[in-house]
Order: C-alpha cells, then sequence, then structure tokens
C-alpha cells in the first residue's frame, strides 16, 4: 500500500525545514516579546484556515494568555469588504498584543482589513501565507493590497495553488490539501521557539497542563484567572 500524502507531507516538511528557519525565529521572538510586555496572542484564519487559529490558542502545550478571534460567518463572507471593521471592534485589541492571522491565498478581505486593523492598533502581525500562490494572485481587495503586505513576519506554508496537491489517475481533479498540516508544524514549531526564549530570559512562560493530569486543571485555571478579563473578552 502506497502511503502518497504521506510523501508530500514529508516533501514539504523538508520545504519548511530549508526555508522557514528564520521566519520562525523572528515569529517566536515577537509573541515571547508580546507576551513579556503583558499582551496576549491572538490569532484568526477564515473557512479551514480556522485550523490553524486554534492550534495555537487553549490547547495543552500552548500559551495560556492565546484566544481565537472568531469568524461568527465561518468564511460566507471573507470576500466583502467591510465585514472585518464590524468584527474588529467587538475584539479587545491592545498594542502589545501579537495576531498570527492565517490565509493560503491572502487575498480576501476580511483578513487584509483584519490585519491593516491591528497594525494601526500597535500590534505585530504574523501571516501564515502560501506566499508564491498570493504573490501570483490578484487581491480580492479594493486596494489591491495581500495580506502578506501588512506582515512582520511571513510563515510559507509552501502550498500549491488551490492547496490540493495529489492526483489520481482517471481523475482530472486533485485532492489532498496541505495547509492545514504545514501551518500547525510552523506555528507549532514557532509556540515552542517563544516558549524557550522566554525561559531563555528569565521568565516563566504560561503555558497550559492538560486537564487530563492531576493538578493539570487547577493549574491552568489559577493562570487564566490572571488574564481572565483578555482571553474571555471578545
Amino acid at each position: 500500500m502506497a502511503f502518497e500524502f504521506f510523501d508530500k507531507a514529508k516533501e514539504i516538511m523538508g520545504k519548511l525545514e530549508s526555508t522557514q528557519a528564520e521566519n520562525i525565529h523572528n515569529a517566536a521572538l515577537l509573541i515571547s516579546e508580546s507576551i513579556r510586555n503583558g499582551g496576549i496572542l491572538q490569532a484568526f484564519g477564515s473557512g479551514h484556515s480556522y485550523a490553524g487559529a486554534i492550534e495555537v490558542c487553549g490547547r495543552a502545550g500552548g500559551l495560556i494568555p492565546s484566544k481565537v478571534v472568531r469568524d461568527y460567518s465561518e468564511g460566507i463572507f471573507e470576500s466583502v469588504e467591510g465585514n472585518a471593521y464590524f468584527l474588529m471592534r467587538q475584539v479587545d485589541v491592545q498594542p502589545e498584543d501579537v495576531f498570527i492571522i492565517i490565509s493560503n491565498s491572502g487575498r480576501n478581505p476580511l483578513s487584509i482589513e483584519m490585519a491593516e486593523y491591528v497594525k494601526k492598533k500597535g500590534c505585530k502581525v504574523i501571516v501564515v501565507t502560501a506566499l508564491e500562490v498570493s504573490k501570483s494572485s490578484t487581491s480580492r481587495h479594493s486596494s489591491g493590497k495581500l495580506l502578506y503586505e501588512f506582515a512582520d513576519v511571513v510563515l510559507d506554508n509552501q502550498s500549491e495553488f488551490g492547496d490540493a496537491a495529489l492526483e489520481i489517475d482517471g481523475f482530472d481533479s486533485k485532492v489532498c490539501g496541505t495547509s492545514s498540516f504545514s501551518t500547525c508544524l510552523l506555528l507549532q514549531q514557532t509556540i515552542y521557539e517563544a516558549v524557550k526564549d522566554m525561559v531563555e530570559k528569565g521568565y516563566e512562560p504560561p503555558v497550559f497542563k492538560s486537564a487530563n493530569i492531576d493538578g493539570g486543571r487547577e493549574y491552568n485555571q489559577t493562570l487564566e484567572e490572571k488574564y481572565g478579563n483578555r482571553i474571555w473578552h471578545k
């Protein structure tokens, strides 16, 4: 039995290792600095990119001062201008915060406007995107801008045009998207390096323990109370 997606995943992992080390390191430093200065990590992904946002927020081994900015339309209106400004008026944004904004194409108004909004608030922005795909795409925003242009750091997930990557003989459409897999690798390595940087700088990282280990839930609740007004607020 062949494992075609496994082979593709190994290929992409090799590309990430050879091209993204510096970007991961720089993104990690932004996150470390934000947390040490009292900010929080906020992550957003519209549609299927939501999977990347929840990968780094509210889970065991991740940062407690983190939250997902939710797209309640679940991507339905991501290509319509103006929606981000209404959404972000409900989100508590502080200049010490760092944002991870995930969009494979980086061409839709929702993520573009969100990046513009939080940059004006003084926040740092880490963009996860398929960089070469985005650069060859036309923006759907009237400004002509693409998401990566607002980034302080770009993490390139190395996905192909249209995301799906595998061909099947006798079938004229590719299958199996790779962006969720590669985004997960990029962001988990970034969190690891951010936490490591905090430790090296003498700052105790506020990291979730599993609620399924003895004492984990109590440990988490103690730290959640410290950040509660930020991480539970929209």
